[in-house]
C-alpha cells in the first residue's frame, strides 16, 4: 500500500479593495451580474464572470426552476455563453460571487461539483489555466491559480477515447 498527499495552494486576500485590479474588475463584473440572477425559490443569488485572453469580460447568473434538477447555476451559464459567443477564444480566469437575503455570506462559495467538472473541462479544452476568484459577499478573497485545482483527480474526455 501506498499514501499520497493532494495539496493545493490558493492566495487569501483580506477584500475585493486588495486584489490586483484585473481580478478586482472581473470579481466586480460578477457582482453586476448577481442583479440578473432568476432565483425565485432559494432566493440564493449567484454571479460568474469570465475574461478572456483578448481581455474581454462576460457575465452571468444562476437561473432556477420549480423542478431544481433543472436549475442552471452561474458558472455554467457564463461558460456555455462564452464558448458561443466566443468559440474558441481561451478563458484566462473566472469570478464568482453569491448573494444571500437570508443569511449575509461572509466567506467564498466554491462552485458546486458540476461546476468543478465544466471549469476543469473547459480549461483542458481551451489548453489555458484559469484562475478562479471566489469571494462571499463580503470578507476574504480566495485565488486559485487554475480551475483544476478545485476537482483534483478530475474525470476528462482521455477516459473515453
Amino acid at each position: 500500500m501506498q499514501t499520497q498527499t493532494l495539496q493545493i495552494a490558493y492566495q487569501i486576500y483580506p477584500s475585493l479593495e486588495a486584489l490586483p485590479d484585473a481580478d478586482r474588475t472581473l470579481l466586480e463584473q460578477a457582482r453586476r451580474a448577481l442583479e440578473n440572477s432568476y432565483s425565485p425559490y432559494s432566493h440564493f443569488k449567484v454571479g460568474a464572470a469570465v475574461r478572456f485572453a483578448n481581455g474581454e469580460m462576460l457575465g452571468g447568473a444562476n437561473y432556477e426552476n420549480a423542478a431544481y434538477p433543472m436549475c442552471i447555476c452561474a458558472e455554467q451559464a457564463v461558460l456555455a455563453a462564452a464558448a458561443s459567443r466566443f468559440p474558441g477564444e481561451p478563458i484566462t480566469a473566472i469570478a464568482i460571487t453569491v448573494q444571500n437575503p437570508h443569511k449575509p455570506v461572509a466567506a467564498p462559495a466554491a462552485p458546486c461539483g458540476a461546476c468543478r467538472q465544466v471549469i476543469s473541462e473547459t480549461e483542458q479544452r481551451n489548453l489555458c489555466p484559469m484562475r478562479v476568484i471566489l469571494q462571499g459577499e463580503t470578507g476574504p478573497v480566495f485565488v486559485f491559480e487554475k480551475g483544476s485545482d478545485l476537482l483534483p483527480l478530475s474525470f476528462g474526455g482521455d477516459f473515453l477515447g
